[in-house]
């Protein structure tokens, strides 16, 4: 069943049909709740329209308050003879309520009704990893403070440097979580916009009220011009998909650190079993194959913006079919970041640190600045400290200052977890993940 086929349509080619709908039944189960809940806003402001009746709109709401049940049973399906699912939900409205469910389509097209079901499920995908972050962070400040006491070599060019500290290692990956969230934030501002009304691109003569729709199905704002709305589609996946690839990129480096903080040539970490696969044929490997894996996939999920911007490349305004295969890039994306955060949150959890290391001869030179500024501190220029330190690591005579006393906010001494802490908080809270709870909960409240 088509919602675009007349009856002297010809009958389409199985092979074209294959081609065309692709992935559509199997992906847009993904969105089916939400097209539900688009057809009962829709459907509500039709009645205050005067293009339904107030019986019609009872039947439709009745019929959906039972679609709602089959999906979240897990009995709603997508036939094979349908072509997604807008046209699954329509036929069953029809099925079961007549005329009333012919109704519904009145003012929409599939092009911003397939909008506003992305945009929605993008939102509920968006809260998902949001939450899942938040576990992350929690884990990562929570070692932070466990082992802020434990000193751990600094690198940089990979040569030692200056001493750090677990904690110091741990909170950094925190604090980069909360900018990775203040982009992913913006992403869901600019997903979080009705463009149901839109029509096929061009608006309707129907005098629909888009502010209502947009109230009921709690988007902050609608896209007004009827147009933009549409030019959404592709920009909304880009601007998430970039998101997600910043936040990936964190993760990516949390993964190489721990795969090379593990390695024997290191030290710093343990990995339990677990997490760690042997070799066929050496019986003392332990293999971080969970980092390395997590490594893997973040490295995939890093070109995400680059496939969407691919796919998006050369289209004038308008739509355009191919877009529909952003869905087969950005659903299968969200399973996977789903995968790597919960994986994420297990391996830190059960990593365990190394103490002492510093004490080890071989870190002396990691104390040289320590040397520096204590001089500097009793009286002396810093160049002179520094020449005179350089000319006793020079004639072997350097005797480390490892009495260290740092008081620097976000040094050593004073990781300031606690406000990181309460970044975190606040920026989660500018999500208002609640508005929409909100929303549906009136809805499926008002389908009694």
């Amino acid at each position: 069943m088509k919602l675009w086929a007349k009856d002297n349509s010809k009958k389409v080619l199985e092979n074209i049909e294959n081609f065309t709908v692709g992935l559509d039944r199997e992906l847009d189960i993904h969105l089916a709740l939400y097209d539900v809940y688009g057809s009962i806003a829709h459907a509500t402001m039709l009645e205050t329209i005067g293009l339904l009746s107030e019986k019609d709109l009872k039947k439709i709401k009745t019929a959906c308050s039972e679609i709602i049940n089959e999906i979240e049973a897990g009995d709603f399906v997508i036939e094979d003879n349908v072509e997604d699912v807008h046209s699954q939900v329509e036929f069953i409205l029809t099925q079961r309520i007549g005329d009333a469910g012919k109704k519904i389509h009145s003012g929409r097209s599939r092009n911003d009704q397939v909008l506003v079901d992305l945009k929605m499920y993008l939102r509920g995908q968006i809260e998902s990893i949001t939450m899942l972050i938040s576990e992350l962070f929690e884990k990562l400040i929570e070692k932070s403070e466990a082992y802020k006491e434990h000193l751990l070599p600094g690198y940089t060019h990979l040569q030692i440097a200056m001493p750090s500290s677990f904690g110091l290692w741990f909170g950094a990956y925190a604090e980069s979580l909360i900018d990775d969230l203040t982009i992913l934030h913006s992403a869901y501002k600019v997903v979080n916009k009705n463009p149901l009304g839109s029509g096929a691109g061009y608006g309707s003569s129907f005098p629909l009220n888009r502010t209502m729709t947009t109230q009921l199905l709690g988007f902050d704002d609608l896209n007004y011009n009827v147009v933009y709305a549409q030019m959404t589609r592709g920009k909304m996946e880009y601007v998430v998909s970039s998101a997600l690839s910043n936040l990936a990129n964190t993760l990516n480096r949390l993964a190489m650190d721990v795969c090379l903080y593990n390695s024997q040539n290191f030290g710093f970490l343990i990995l339990p079993e677990e997490i760690t696969t042997g070799s066929s044929i050496m019986p003392h490997k332990k293999n971080p194959d969970v980092a390395e894996i997590l490594r893997g996939k973040t490295n995939l999920l890093k070109t995400l913006p680059t496939q969407v911007s691919s796919l998006l490349g050369n289209l004038p305004s308008g739509y355009h079919r191919e877009l529909q295969l952003l869905k087969e890039l950005i659903v299968p994306a969200f399973d996977n970041f789903r995968d790597c955060l919960e994986i994420c949150i297990f391996m830190i959890d059960k990593v365990k640190v190394k103490e002492n290391l510093l004490e080890d001869k071989k870190y002396d030179l990691l104390f040289s600045v320590e040397n520096v500024n204590e001089m500097v501190q009793n009286g002396k220029t810093f160049r002179d400290a520094y020449k005179e330190v350089g000319e006793s690591i020079n004639d072997g005579n350097f005797t480390p200052n490892r009495d260290l006393n740092h008081t620097l906010e976000g040094s050593i001494g004073n990781l300031c977890n606690e406000q990181l802490s309460e970044n975190m908080k606040q920026m989660i809270a500018q999500f208002n993940f609640e508005k929409t709870h909100t929303a549906f909960a009136k809805l499926k409240e008002s389908l009694g």
